[in-house]
């Protein structure tokens, strides 16, 4: 006569075979000495540089990917490096990140952390812990660590009347990729491709803070909404001259479309910034206007410049 079953250790070893499996997907190949990743209660990471960053980005399927549209690992990654740009709009460096996801019976586990660790590995940022749970709908939740050392990271609430603004490259082709999916385009249309692979200016903006820029944040809302973001967090107002668009996207994208990630920077030393770029072999940011002293003077090629972008619905 056999042993009867306990139903609670069948579903701690499924458990523990999933996380299995999963940590071989994510551990990165080596672990610095003095620190521990995945496998333990908790990460050990070694002192951080100047000052710690922490942000904690949520993707959930359906409302951050089209499931019909796209596969399960972009899911994945796209929470990874939405949460690597709030690094990257600091100035911060990235040094790890933890994963939580919960989903329903049936969720392809191993196919989202295989997202996950392609992002991880693309940016050079450990997975070093995470989580599962069983839940109604795939979510992700990714909370990642930076340094800033020396100046400090950089923050929305800084610009100055006077400050040149401007932006790390064209605006609006993940909007427009995701258009083109709808349309029926490939999964690697280059447009596409920008909404479902979208990559933080980490480096853009490392260098911004080298060069001692007054502000910056990203453009995950759409620079019609995040711009407006800086400029109530540093109370001014601004004037811009134009938009770059990207090549097949429309103005509409380029300003309320979001999910580029682009960066969107303040400075009173336009010269010294183009230079550091210059110098690290980034792409030169591009001038779109100024910050003024009024905050009500919020104008695109003097017209006003409406709030809009996306914003969940709470």
């Amino acid at each position: 006569m056999s042993a009867p079953t306990d139903p609670t250790r069948e579903r701690s070893q499924r458990e523990d075979d999933v996380l299995e499996r999963i940590a071989k997907i994510v551990a990165p190949e080596r672990t610095p000495a003095g620190e521990t990743y995945v496998g333990d209660d908790a990460a050990v990471l070694a002192p951080f540089v100047g000052q710690a960053i922490i942000s904690t980005d949520v993707a959930v399927l359906g409302v951050h990917l089209d499931a019909v549209l796209f596969p399960l690992e972009d899911l994945g990654y796209k929470a990874v490096m939405a949460a690597l740009s709030d690094l990257a709009a600091m100035g911060a460096r990235p040094r790890g990140l933890v994963v939580a996801v919960s989903a329903p019976p049936g969720t392809d586990l191993e196919a989202l952390h295989r997202g996950v660790a392609d992002a991880a590995a693309l940016a050079s940022t450990p997975v070093v812990g995470g989580d599962l749970s069983r839940g109604a709908d795939v979510t992700v939740a990714v909370t990642v660590f930076g340094e800033c050392p020396g100046r400090g990271a950089v923050l929305r609430s800084g610009a100055q009347p006077g400050d040149e603004l401007l932006v790390t490259a064209p605006l609006g082709r993940a909007a427009a990729g995701l258009r083109r999916r709808r349309a029926g385009a490939e999964l690697s249309d280059e447009l596409v491709v920008a909404h479902r692979r979208p990559w933080p200016r980490l480096r853009e903006g490392t260098a911004a803070r080298g060069a001692h820029v007054h502000a910056m944040m990203d453009l995950s809302d759409g620079i019609g909404l995040d711009l407006h973001r800086m400029a109530d967090a540093s109370d001014v107002g601004f004037a811009l001259t134009g938009l770059p668009v990207a090549n097949g996207a429309t103005l509409d994208e380029a300003i309320s479309g979001g999910e580029d990630y682009e960066l969107v920077i303040a400075t009173n030393d336009p010269g010294r910034l183009r230079l550091l770029y210059l110098d690290r072999g980034l792409e030169a940011p591009i001038t779109i206007g100024r910050v003024v002293e009024d905050p009500a003077v919020r104008t695109l090629e003097g017209e006003p410049f409406e709030r809009r972008g996306f914003e969940h619905n709470l």
